[in-house]
């Protein structure tokens, strides 16, 4: 049970289970088995924050992004996506991995454009410039379900999420082709149009 005992114990003392030589063989492990999925990755990043930051104390730097943090897990969360990881200043979250939905494009696209509201309105409760900006892509991944840390989720559709994320500007939300297909007729878009991204060898 990954309870702690002291060396002398022959038994677990919350589970009861043998320890020591008395303890039965471990059981092996099955490693968590990927498939194939169809899913929508969500990629956000705030704009400017390395340089906001070197002007504030660590302390300060970290209260923001733990409030930052905690409110893009809450909405994304309520939209019924995972947050598959945080890195730096950015978020990356995915809808279809575990549970898959036949509105999981639209979910995340709505979860992008309240994030980025939602992040402009915590900075001006905090007193600090907070801009955000979203790259959305649909595709097809290779999706661990039963993990249960990070890599739910591998593939190029995780890569060029972050790569459209870069091409956007303060507080727009840009999606691909695929993602524009599924939600175009409940969502809004402006054209954007093509763009060399880096890593890719045709236009997005």
């Amino acid at each position: 049970c990954g309870a702690e005992n002291p060396p002398d114990k022959r038994f677990c003392g919350d589970c009861g289970t043998a320890l020591g030589a008395d303890a039965p063989p471990p059981v092996p492990r099955e490693a968590p088995v990927a498939e194939r999925r169809l899913v929508t990755v969500l990629f956000a990043d705030l704009v400017g924050f390395t340089t906001l930051s070197e002007s504030r104390d660590a302390e300060e730097v970290r209260e923001i992004l733990s409030r930052y943090f905690d409110t893009a897990r809450r909405l994304i969360e309520l939209y019924g996506g995972t947050v598959e990881k945080f890195i730096g200043d950015a978020v990356m979250a995915v809808w279809g991995v575990p549970r898959r939905r036949e509105d999981d494009a639209e979910r995340a696209v709505r979860a992008g454009l309240e994030l980025v509201a939602r992040v402009s309105a915590l900075g001006e409760r905090l007193g600090v410039p907070l801009a955000l900006r979203v790259g959305i892509v649909t595709g097809e991944v290779a999706a661990t379900p039963s993990a249960t840390d990070h890599g739910l989720v591998a593939g190029d559709p995780v890569n060029t999420a972050a790569r459209v994320q870069t091409a956007a500007g303060a507080g727009e939300v840009w999606v691909d082709a695929t993602t524009r297909t599924l939600t175009a007729a409940v969502v809004t878009f402006f054209d954007a149009g093509e763009h060399v991204l880096k890593g890719k060898s045709e236009p997005v």
